[in-house]
């Protein structure tokens, strides 16, 4: 796929695990990983700044469809979390260690296996659309059944999740900018960084 740059990474002689990272310019896609500053939940960087947003193939496949389809309409998506190792999972764990908004590492979440993203939308010029709630607001509110909201709230959200389910994505209850791939069964959960070969070899 010439929109995805492809990178196998290998764990520990375990064979070859395969992510790809989503590029900054397939069709219009918005990286903004959270997590790479303070500015979230936690109120920590989880990943270094130089962090890549990772997925399975086919789950990048399913993304770039999705980003098409809202191509189409004047929209984009904006990607807040894709791949998370299991090294991040745990210290999320520590801080929040409820299975409704975090995943538990013992078993191992959705976005360990690189089948999951936390994505909104964006217009033409890169603003964010209207939501029911900021990025990891664990809240009643953040439901992706919520139904107190304003009409342009409700509008925007229904976009987003047809958009998603259309192409093979599965509503998360908790979290309306959350998205499993409806395949992430398939997958190990993985424990690779997300920085650059290059970067890390730079320290």
């Amino acid at each position: 796929m010439k929109t995805l740059c492809l990178f196998l990474l290998t764990a520990s002689g375990l064979a070859a695990q395969t992510l790809v990272e989503i590029g900054t310019k397939v069709d219009g896609l918005v990286i903004d990983l959270r997590y790479t500053t303070a500015d979230n939940f936690f109120k920590t960087a989880f990943y270094p700044k130089t962090a890549r947003a990772l997925l399975r193939p086919n789950t990048a496949d399913k993304l770039v469809q999705v980003q098409m389809e809202l191509k189409s309409q004047g929209l984009s998506l904006k990607i807040w979390d894709a791949y998370r190792p299991l090294a991040v999972q745990r210290a999320m764990w520590k801080t929040l260690p409820d299975e409704r908004f975090v995943a538990n590492p013992a078993k191992g979440g959705r976005h360990n296996r690189g089948a999951a993203v936390d994505v909104t939308l964006v217009d033409a010029r890169g603003v964010e659309l209207q939501m029911p709630t900021a990025h990891d607001d664990f809240s009643e509110k953040a439901g992706a059944h919520f139904n107190l909201l304003s009409p342009e709230v409700f509008k925007n959200r229904a976009k987003l999740q047809q958009a998603m389910t259309k192409h093979g994505f599965v509503l998360f209850e908790s979290e309306w900018w959350h998205f499993d791939d409806s395949d992430w069964r398939q997958y190990e959960a993985l424990d690779v960084p997300l920085e650059p070969r290059e970067a890390a070899q730079q320290k």
